[in-house]
């Protein structure tokens, strides 16, 4: 199984049904499990960290207008580029240094913005994360439905959890997991970059993940070690 599959998607697996969203997984098949997002605010639908894949477009149609495309993590420009055209929208990514990779990497119009995106109507609150050199992301968190997304420091695909985690970190991000940054969150749901979102009782998979990541990173470094070092290698190739 390929870490991360680059050829074009022939379909998509839809994945975190709401009433307000849902997401998908363009390459069902690859370990990481790159998942994307569409979620309706107040000013719009936000795509989030979106990978291209045929026919998706008419599901996003259904929920409502675009109003703009959401890059969250510095490694994940994804196919924003590709979206933005589609939909006649700019890039919209946080103000900050470390989010230079991804304007480097995109052709699309790019707004950097440094609190909320677009007209500051989605309702999305960004809790900054940058725990490392090279790392640098944007948890997004609305209020008004307690919805969570988390693009990297958390996920369900099989290369971030051990033994009975429904929601695990990567192993260099168990050291030093973000409690910091999500610890007083109650959320409804938890959707991620890598995986299926968490829907069921969110907040205890939520704590739980918190609470063991650092004394299980033995336990990771042996069983997901070699693939998140790969994972690595495989994104800086991109």
């Amino acid at each position: 199984m390929v870490i991360y599959d680059r050829t074009d998607a022939a379909g998509f697996e839809p994945t975190d049904r709401w009433a307000d969203g849902f997401g998908w997984i363009a390459h069902p098949g690859e370990r990481a499990k790159r998942a994307s997002h569409a979620v309706r605010c107040d000013d719009g639908v936000w795509l989030v960290d979106p990978l291209w894949a045929p026919d998706v477009d008419d599901r996003i149609d259904e929920l409502g207008t675009v109003a703009g495309v959401l890059v969250c993590f510095n490694w994940h420009a994804r196919d924003a580029d590709r979206f933005a055209r589609r939909y006649d929208v700019p890039v919209s990514v946080p103000d900050w240094p470390g989010m230079d990779r991804v304007e480097a990497r995109l052709e699309a119009s790019v707004e950097r913005f440094a609190d909320r995106p677009g007209t500051g109507d989605a309702g999305l609150e960004l809790r900054r994360c940058e725990p490392m050199p090279g790392w640098s992301e944007a948890m997004l968190y609305r209020e008004a439905d307690a919805t969570l997304y988390v693009p990297e420091s958390l996920a369900t695909a099989p290369t971030y959890t051990v033994g009975d985690e429904r929601l695990g970190t990567g192993v260099i991000r168990r050291v030093n997991p973000p409690r910091d940054r999500l610890a007083d969150l109650e959320p409804e749901r938890v959707l991620v970059g890598h995986g299926e979102g968490v829907f069921d009782e969110a907040t205890r998979a939520l704590e739980y993940a918190l609470a063991v990541s650092r004394r299980r990173l033995p336990r990771a470094v042996v069983e997901n070690g070699p693939s998140q070092v790969r994972a690595l290698f495989a994104a800086m190739r991109s």
